[in-house]
């Protein structure tokens, strides 16, 4: 049965599956304020499908201007629905000097989820967006027509979902089934 809830500070909607008791989940996490985070039962049924919760602060620096941050109290609550069972998969921070912002926006946003894991003691690894691709996605993609193929594969793989992010869904999946064998 799917239910949507508010979140404790109700700026966004919880979609969350009841399910039976769950004995092992898997994580998958998009990086970055505009990433997602996916939360997977045993027989891959979503449990928790959610845009990085974040908040809007003002900047550290001299400039007048504002940055989107990790709300670390609502990703943690978010992480906690997980259980105690589980494995989590990050899909590694993009890291290019010619785009400054963008890689030092990535760098915050993981150094805060991975604090949060490592407090929580969910297991964790990185891996790079090439691998799940590669093993979710048809071969040949490039650019665009890599989160074309993406939405496309999460939509056909969970038709009832919502999906507010196609590559933490499939880094979840990955996760899944890499840590079972499933193919």
């Amino acid at each position: 049965m799917i239910r949507t809830t508010k979140s404790p500070n109700k700026d966004y909607d919880s979609v969350l599956i009841d399910t039976p008791k769950v004995k092992r989940t898997y994580i998958g996490v998009d990086n970055g304020v505009s990433g997602a985070i996916t939360i997977l039962n045993e027989s891959g049924e979503i449990l928790l499908h959610e845009k990085t919760p974040v908040k809007r602060c003002l900047n550290y620096t001299k400039k007048k201007a504002f940055l989107n941050r990790v709300d670390r109290e609502r990703m943690k609550a978010m992480l906690l629905k997980a259980g105690e069972n589980t494995t989590c998969y990050i899909e590694r921070p993009m890291i290019n000097p010619t785009r400054w912002a963008a890689s030092v926006s990535a760098i915050r946003c993981v150094e805060t989820t991975e604090g949060l894991l490592e407090e929580l003691q969910i297991p964790y690894e990185f891996i790079d967006s090439k691998a799940w691709q590669k093993a979710l996605l048809p071969s040949g993609l490039i650019g665009v027509q890599l989160k074309e193929a993406a939405d496309s594969v999460a939509h056909r793989l969970y038709p009832k979902a919502k999906i507010v992010n196609s590559d933490s869904l499939l880094i979840a999946l990955y996760c899944l089934r890499k840590n079972t064998n499933q193919k």
